[in-house]
């Protein structure tokens, strides 16, 4: 998701709001499937979950020094002429991929269920809800943080042209 061109507090907070959507989509994935014996592939439901890495590529750095003279009726006030830094606009990014949990289900006995084993039991997802309900309230916590702080990004630069 990209806002804002220039603005580096818009971007930073579109990514956060970007990677909060993408791990609420999967926790409603996980939770709707938490019953499933059976998938497509004929095994049960595997966990997904997002797996963020931060991204070295894109780093701050500061190219070029310039120099520029100013007009000053006094010499004490610039005692050497200003340097700027420019800093290329690139943000660090994050690398987001979806992860399949490989580990096993619980076993149960229902010997009725056309899943089950020669003795009876069926493979469960390995999906726990009490994990997906506390990972969904932590992702919407987070999404909401983001929100907030491209609601304060917003702020100040309204603030900032009515100056």
């Amino acid at each position: 998701m990209k806002i804002g061109g220039n603005i580096t507090g818009f971007t930073i907070s579109a990514q956060g709001l970007s990677l909060q959507r993408r791990k609420m989509n999967l926790i409603a994935e996980n939770i709707a499937n938490v019953d499933s014996v059976r998938g497509e592939d004929g095994k049960p439901y595997q966990r997904k979950y997002l797996n963020v890495v931060h991204q070295e590529k894109n780093k701050y750095s500061y190219p070029q020094i310039n120099t520029i003279k100013l007009v000053s009726s006094r010499t004490d006030h610039i005692v050497n002429p200003a340097k700027i830094f420019q800093m290329k606009n690139q943000m660090p990014g994050f690398i987001s991929d979806e992860v399949v949990d490989t580990k096993q289900g619980e076993m149960i006995y229902m010997p009725e269920n056309p899943s089950a084993n020669k003795d009876g039991y069926v493979v469960m997802s390995n999906v726990n809800i009490i994990t997906e309900m506390t990972d969904m309230i932590a992702a919407s916590r987070s999404y909401e943080a983001n929100l907030t702080a491209l609601n304060a990004s917003k702020q100040i630069a309204k603030d900032s042209l009515e100056i």
